[in-house]
């Protein structure tokens, strides 16, 4: 029978574990520190190991760092216990190898699970070592658990990394962990909204220009390109990209060469390059709009960000958290029905609409106490109609509050920024303008 070695100081849940372990056909060997799984893992060779994150001596992610050293056994499965997960734990041990993070209790189903999983698949070898602050990835739901596993599998690689998402739930947070998290720590992270650049300037803001290149051109400029050297380039909304762009972009990625506006010879850069966008690429492949060689090479990692209204009781520690980064000395507490509310409501705003309203009411409460009737939803995002709604109006009145739903929903994906409200929408500025007044706006 396969070995299986169980490092765990709790007698109570390591007596269980192994009893599982062996209703599988599995044999467990069960050692209480890692000082002792470290001194018996050549002799022992498990199949796999269960590790204890928080351990009387040596600490978890130490004897990981420390089993994936071992050049003979840096393959065999490792999956980290803990009754106490956070981003920065579950990251880092996802980085320097570990097969999964698993939260106690355990079930026999996730024995199971992962047992089958791990011992059915080839052994691998991923991850290096630096702890970063992951605190900003607040959250414990299933669905942002597995995206902070992914994030430490994504910081052990140099990888192109494309990050799915509505706006507001917090792509460039992630990439920024990303970044955090990997070789490349200690060089520039520079984050680019390709959304917010004009078309006709997205060429000089990406890959810099020489003096005089075009009209107005006073100065030479490196472009986001080389500022990254060496380090992370994020380039939000890069679904937006002229198809002109998208071209020249594709070539920096396959050669990791870019030629400066008004240069002819190509420059080598060594740039990681994390892309992000709001759109579903691969309908947008499929009518055309975005290039398909350039959708396979970005999309080599895949991390798909949940709406908050998925995250369920993640919508609280957020809120905690944002109400403590307020007032740090005096954070301010939700009442019941505050919470209450906070779980029923939409969240079409996402992340960002939480915290902006978090950030107001931390001003505006005079209380120590945050109740029901101090939220007013409606100054930080619009009640979204569904379509069985707009299906019960009259064609006048759906098409006016279709409008003034794009209207906003614009603004919000601008971040307040009507100039490029208007080019979301395409239509002129002076448009908007009369637009947003007569809906109220």
């Amino acid at each position: 029978m396969s070995k299986i070695l169980i490092v765990e100081d709790d007698a109570g849940f390591a007596s269980g574990l192994a009893e599982a372990v062996r209703d599988f056909g599995y044999e467990p060997v069960i050692t209480s520190s890692g000082e002792d799984a470290l001194a018996r893992f050549d002799e022992l060779a498990p199949a796999l190991v269960f590790l204890d994150l928080r351990l009387g001596g040596m600490h978890g992610l130490e004897a990981l760092r420390a089993l994936k050293s071992m050049s003979n056994q840096a393959g065999t499965p490792v999956v980290i216990l803990t009754a106490f997960a956070d981003a920065a734990n579950t990251i880092e041990a996802m980085k320097l190898g570990a097969f999964d993070h698993l939260i106690k209790p355990i079930g026999r189903d996730d024995i199971r699970s992962v047992l089958c999983r791990a011992l059915a698949r080839p052994r691998t070898f991923v991850g290096k070592v630096g702890i970063a602050d992951a605190d900003e990835l607040v959250g414990s739901s299933p669905a942002m658990r597995g995206v902070q596993k992914f994030i430490g599998i994504a910081a052990s690689s140099d990888a192109t990394v494309l990050v799915l998402g509505e706006t507001g739930t917090g792509k460039e947070l992630v990439a920024h962990a990303i970044h955090q998290h990997s070789e490349r720590a200690r060089r520039p992270f520079v984050p680019l909204n390709c959304a917010a650049i004009p078309a006709e300037l997205l060429e000089s803001e990406l890959f810099g220009h020489v003096r005089g290149a075009f009209t107005g051109a006073v100065q030479a400029r490196p472009g986001r390109f080389r500022e990254a050297d060496g380090g992370t380039l994020f380039l939000d909304e890069i679904g937006d990209m002229t198809p002109a762009m998208q071209a020249k972009m594709l070539r920096a990625l396959q050669d990791r060469t870019i030629t400066p506006v008004g240069v002819s010879t190509a420059q080598q850069v060594d740039v990681r390059v994390i892309a992000a966008t709001q759109h579903d690429l691969a309908t947008r492949v499929r009518e055309e709009k975005f290039r398909e060689d350039l959708f396979y090479r970005l999309n080599v990692l895949r991390i798909e960000l949940p709406p908050l209204r998925e995250r369920g009781s993640d919508i609280l520690l957020l809120a905690e958290h944002f109400l403590r980064r307020a007032l740090p000395d005096a954070p301010k507490k939700l009442g019941a029905n505050a919470a209450k509310a906070l779980l029923e409501h939409g969240w079409p705003g996402n992340v960002r609409e939480l915290e902006n309203l978090m950030r107001g009411l931390s001003l505006t409460v005079r209380g120590s106490v945050i109740d029901r009737h101090d939220l007013n939803f409606e100054t930080t995002a619009a009640p979204e109609a569904t379509m069985n709604e707009l299906l019960t109006l009259d064609l006048p009145a759906a098409t006016a509050r279709l409008e003034k739903m794009l209207l906003q929903k614009a603004l919000r994906d601008a971040e307040g920024n009507r100039a490029e409200a208007a080019r979301r929408l395409g239509i002129r500025r002076q448009l908007l303008y009369s637009k947003l007044k007569e809906h109220g706006l």
